[in-house]
């Protein structure tokens, strides 16, 4: 009975976190979290993670491959307040202190198969020249206390950023029972994905 009135749909992850392109940097590794509604628990997986350090090589010189397996499944009453991921990358700086090189976040995919997203990534920047050299001096660069304050965009619009590199994630997506609750989250145009950063194309079914 309990199959055939589902009160919950399963969302399952899997995927990696492929790569970064950072011009500029070497020696990176990072970190993820995922950020989630009220109505949403994990059941199985780990929300966050650290990833071993990576060098650019000669084959790719360019980029940062770290092949870090993402593994979770969530569960939910509604589609609101779908998953995101954030990403963190950090790497030494001259002084050879761990420094932030880039924060970003992207909302899991929508629908069910397999997806690749690039995230453009950026850092705080500091407020005046004397707070910028005072902090590469000492070696605090500016940094969010928890990451997570990526994925809300709350406050966001009072910090000043630059944008620096790119991290390129792997996602393949399995759905269960959401068509039960009344959700499709199939795109209507099958050579299209639902777009990354709205539930507009969540739709109940008739």
């Amino acid at each position: 009975m309990a199959s055939n009135n589902p009160s919950v749909f399963l969302l399952m992850i899997n995927g990696q976190i492929e790569g970064a392109n950072f011009p500029e940097y070497d020696d990176l590794y990072c970190k993820y979290c995922f950020v989630y509604g009220h109505d949403w628990a994990p059941t199985s997986g780990l929300e966050e993670g650290i990833s071993q350090i990576t060098s650019k090589s000669r084959l790719s010189p360019h980029r940062l491959i770290w092949n870090f397996p993402l593994e979770i499944t969530f569960k939910s009453t509604n589609p609101s307040g779908w998953p995101q991921i954030v990403v963190s990358v950090y790497g030494p700086d001259t002084f050879g202190n761990d420094v932030v090189r880039g924060y970003g976040a992207t909302h899991v995919p929508f629908s069910p198969g397999q997806h690749t997203k690039t995230i453009p990534m950026f850092v705080p920047e500091s407020t005046s020249r004397l707070q910028k050299f005072t902090s590469w001096l000492m070696g605090r660069r500016p940094e969010y206390t928890d990451p997570k304050v990526v994925a809300q965009g709350e406050g966001r619009e009072v910090t000043r950023v630059r944008s620096q590199g790119f991290v390129t994630l792997s996602f393949n997506i399995v759905t269960k029972d959401m068509k039960k609750l009344g959700y499709d989250g199939t795109p209507s145009d099958p050579s299209n994905t639902l777009p990354q950063s709205s539930l507009s194309g969540l739709r109940p079914q008739e």
